[in-house]
């Protein structure tokens, strides 16, 4: 079975999105990376059809919380509140500790919650465990 995953980053800090792409490169992560700014721009690419759409199947978000226009959690609510994409899964990416936000992710059925390692060493570590997560767990 394929196991290849189209991975949605969600996060407005270009060094954050620039270390997961690294941390990708030294796991040998080849999983199809596709960036979003914040928000409103992961719900617009998730909803996009044809052949610019990231494929609906075996889709995954890595979700930052802290971001301008539409937080992580505001998008989370979105999601979950539409029919078509209310089954993604999604984990949690960030740099907040704060267990206020913890509950409601979890409350919103993230299917993960880690906070951004301070280390880019730690990073690779966390995504090397987050890859063989998903390479063993069965997504629709």
């Amino acid at each position: 079975m394929d196991k290849m995953l189209n991975i949605l980053l969600v996060d407005d800090d270009e060094i954050d999105v620039l270390n997961v792409r690294r941390a990708f490169k030294k796991n040998n992560i080849l999983n199809p990376l596709h960036v979003a700014g914040n928000g409103i721009e992961a719900l617009q690419m998730l909803r996009t059809t044809g052949a610019e759409a990231i494929p609906r199947e075996r889709r995954i978000v890595l979700l930052d919380l802290n971001m301008p226009k539409m937080n992580g959690l505001e998008f989370l609510r979105e999601l979950r509140a539409d029919p078509e994409l209310r089954t993604t899964t999604v984990i949690v990416l960030t740099t907040s500790d704060d267990d206020r936000d913890k509950v409601e992710a979890y409350n919103l059925n993230v299917a993960g919650y880690i906070v951004k390692p301070v280390t880019f060493i730690a990073f690779v570590e966390a995504m090397a465990a987050l890859n063989k997560y998903w390479s063993i767990n069965e997504l629709p």
